[in-house]
């Protein structure tokens, strides 16, 4: 079974990499982007049956640092 996991840095977290996008995008003539956040998808191929109690339980321990960070779980 296949699992995405969306992890983004929570609001108001300073974002050095989305910023870095923003300036690079406005230097290459993308005018009008005001805000940048960037984050990571991860993809997890897990055995049939795993619920999604199992998979927020690795984003706590591993996947996501949830003092900064927000995760969404998409499960296929």
């Amino acid at each position: 079974m296949k699992v995405r996991v969306d992890v983004m840095l929570k609001n108001g977290v300073l974002d050095p990499q989305g910023e870095a996008v923003r300036h690079a995008l406005g230097s290459l003539g993308f005018e009008g982007v005001e805000g940048v956040r960037q984050g990571k998808v991860i993809e997890l191929d897990v055995a049939e049956g795993t619920d999604e109690a199992t998979i927020k339980d690795m984003c706590e321990k591993l996947l996501a640092n949830t003092v900064i960070e927000s995760y969404a779980i998409h499960m296929a």
